[in-house]
This record gives C-alpha cells, structure tokens and sequence, in this order.
C-alpha cells in the first residue's frame, strides 16, 4: 500500500469524529542566525506579514505561529521539531531553509501525519522517488532555478563555463539542474563548504581557468561575500555572472550594492510583478520592514496564504487528513507570483522569469524582470513519485 493510500486510510478512520478547531497551531523552524540567516529571516517575515494581512487567524481560527531558530543545524532542527509535533501538537509546519535539514526533519513529521508546507526547501528526494502525502512546496523544486539559468546561458551562446556551489543537496540539485539545459562546456565543477565565507582559494582557481560565464548558487551570507571578493580580484571584467535569484535577491543586493549591477538571474518571483497581491505585498514589506522583500519572503506569504486556504476549505476541520489533503491541493489562494498549480508530487508547475540587476527610477540597485524563460514549467523528478 503506497504512502498516500496509508495516510488517507488512517485520515478516514478520524473523519466522521473531526470537528473544528478552536485554534490552528503552526511550528515555523528556520535558520534565524549565522550565515544563512537573512533567508530564514525573510521567510519569517513574509509569513509574520501575511498572518498581519489575515488578522491573526487561518482560515477564520484564531493562529498560534510558534518560531525556533534551527541554527543551520539538522539536530537542532529535529529536536525542535519534534517538541513541536507531540508537545505542542501543531497543525502544520512551515519555515527550513536548507535542503540537508528538510531530509533530516521530514520523517518525524511526515510520520506524526502533520503536513509540512515547504516555504523554501525543495529536495529532489521529496519530489521523486520519496515523495509524501504530507509534503507541499509552496516555492519550487531545487533544481528549477538552476535549470532556468542553465537555458539562459545556454541561449546567449556562452562556452565555457565554471560552476560554484556548497558541497550539500541542494548544492548538488543545483549542478544537475543547470547542465540539464546548458549543454556548453563545463571547465569545472567547484563545491564550497556550507557557510564558507572566504573564497580566495576558489578565486584563484577560477582566475586559472579563465571561463567566459559563472554559474554560482550561495545561498545567504555565502553569496554576499562571494560577490564581493569576485569583484574586487577583478575577475568580473572578464567572466559575466549568472546566479539563481536566491543568490541575487534584495538580501544579498543590499549588502553588496553596485558591484552586482549587470548581473542576471532566475526566479519565479519579482518585486516589479503587477498584479494587486504582489503590490500590496510589496508596499506593506516595506513599510513594515524597511526593505524590499527577496523571494524567501514571497514564500513565506504564500505559506502562510496556503494554509488559510485549506483550513477555510475544510471549516476548520484540521482532524480530516484526507479532506485537508484536498483542499491543499487545491490551492485556494491567490499567490503574490500569479497563477501556478500543484503537480500530483506537490510541487509547483510555474513560470519562471529572467531577472536583471540595475539601477530602477528611484535610484535603487534592484532587480529588473526581463522576460520569461519557461512557462508551466515542472521539475524532473515528478515520474518518479508514485504517490497516487
């Protein structure tokens, strides 16, 4: 019996004795400090923004967010997560950042029937052959970002090409989505440590190969330094940067500024999209933050605008796993990227966008939304997910 027939079978036996809620409980766990923390900061603050939007409630329920800072560490996140899930008994879980912590957190969670709305961390395992019942990513599978930069490259006739990238899951996911559409030489394959701040070494390493395009994806304080370094060893002269937009988003564009102007980048998102979601969006993050929102941000909301959704579908019904299941997957919310629909492996089908970094009306080194590299796109591990 598959994953999904067990957990509806089990979700059947509860649902004649559901009944509504008096509160929804959500478990957010996400990297708050060290390098990676801007990620999970935006990710908190996106969603804090959309509870603000729904006025404290999900789905008409009064909403208690509980927030844990996993430190980057999967076993700080387990056993955070794992307090939540049969202490504080929590409704959903939303928040990791970092695929290695996802694969490490999901089991528990998965196994205590809890559904786990991914604000960031797409693993490949998790789309494919691993696939549960009980996991929906709101933001993309890993490699999509990297594959819609790969075609990009690809399409602008670069030849020679170096790739940069922490050695860890999503570091890997990240390669086999870019050479999936860029079929030019690869001078080499460059695998960082997570959380590495200092790049001299792989600058001269680069410098010696001389490549006409780099590929780099480093999430957080890892992309800020890296920019940095790159552009003071003049190595930006001659090698144009391309980048998945987590490496090129408002975070890391205002801790660098001007060097990463004439930059490219992927994303499914924009601060720039027109539609009245995004702009109300857009306008209160700034209000309320004093910054432009990055696309973890975006991800967040839409968690949050998620589980609002599902739990108004279901009248509060949280007990009823099957009808709960349902109504997720039917997506009942209008995200702040437009219109995308859930794969049968839980994973968005979406449009993904090129992005340019410069200099907008108000002065701003921002990103500029230059077209769209792939509509209705899904990822590539979907044949694989036998959840039926």
């Amino acid at each position: 019996m598959s994953l999904r027939l067990t957990a509806l079978a089990a979700a059947l036996m509860l649902a004649g004795s559901a009944h509504a809620a008096e509160q929804i409980k959500v478990g957010l766990v996400s990297t708050l400090s060290g390098p990676g923390a801007g990620l999970g900061v935006d990710i908190r603050d996106g969603f804090n923004l959309a509870m603000k939007h729904l006025n404290g409630k999900l789905g008409g329920l009064p909403a208690e967010i509980l927030i844990a800072d996993d430190q980057q560490s999967p076993d700080v996140a387990k056993q955070t997560a794992d307090k939540f899930l049969k202490k504080d008994k929590v409704d959903f879980m939303t928040g990791i950042v970092f695929s290695n912590i996802m694969l490490a957190v999901g089991p528990a969670v998965f196994d205590n029937k809890t559904f786990y709305i991914s604000a960031n961390a797409g693993p490949s395992q998790y789309a494919g052959e691993q696939c549960n019942p009980f996991f929906f990513n709101v933001a993309w599978q890993n490699d999509n970002l990297h594959e819609a930069v790969g075609k990009v490259v690809q399409d602008k006739g670069f030849k020679n090409v170096v790739i940069v990238t922490p050695n860890y899951p999503g570091g890997k996911d990240a390669v086999a989505g870019f050479k999936r559409y860029y079929k030019g030489k690869v001078a080499d394959e460059v695998y960082t440590k997570l959380g590495q701040l200092d790049y001299a070494a792989e600058l001269a390493q680069i410098r010696a190969t001389k490549p006409d395009a780099l590929f780099f994806f480093l999430p957080g304080g890892m992309g800020i330094n890296f920019v940095k370094q790159f552009v003071a060893a003049g190595l930006s002269r001659d090698t144009q940067l391309f980048a998945p937009g987590f490496s090129a988003d408002e975070d890391v564009i205002k801790a660098v500024g001007a060097p990463m102007m004439g930059m490219f980048n992927s994303s499914h998102w924009a601060h720039d999209m027109e539609n009245s979601e995004n702009k109300r969006f857009v306008v209160d993050f700034l209000k309320d933050y004093g910054r432009l929102p990055s696309l973890y941000a975006s991800q967040g909301y839409d968690a949050a605008l998620m589980m609002d959704g599902a739990v108004r579908d279901v009248k509060g019904k949280v007990e009823d796993k099957a009808a709960l299941q349902k109504a997720l997957e039917a997506k009942r919310f209008k995200s702040v990227r437009g219109d995308f629909k859930f794969n049968s492996n839980h994973y968005p089908v979406q449009n993904y966008y090129l992005r340019a970094i410069g200099k907008d009306a108000a002065g701003r080194v921002t990103n500029k939304t230059m077209g769209t590299i792939f509509t209705n796109h899904a990822d590539a591990y979907v044949a694989s997910c036998k959840m039926k």
